[in-house]
């Protein structure tokens, strides 16, 4: 691949990738997740796993970098999400 479509697979990685960082830092600093979709991040999480290791088949940096970055993002908020949830009465 030339360096100018690895340039671009690069940029977008990181648009999509940081687009992430403000709800994990409001996530971090308010502890709520109750506007969250518990389904919507489990899912993405898959999914991103699953790009990721596309990525690794392929051998594409910029598809490796940017799903293993946002998985990791993704995953604190899903964490939260889990920790979150209202648990059973016992019995």
């Amino acid at each position: 691949m030339t360096l100018w479509v690895e340039s671009i697979g690069f940029a977008a990685a990181a648009l999509t990738t940081v687009s992430f960082v403000p709800q994990v830092v409001h996530t971090l600093r308010t502890r709520d997740t109750r506007a969250i979709s518990l389904w919507m991040y489990a899912l993405f999480s898959a999914g991103v796993a699953l790009w990721g290791l596309y990525g690794l088949m392929i051998g594409s940096w910029p598809v490796i970098t940017a799903n293993v970055i946002t998985l990791a993002l993704a995953s604190i908020v899903l964490w939260h999400k889990l920790r979150e949830r209202p648990q059973s009465p016992p019995g």
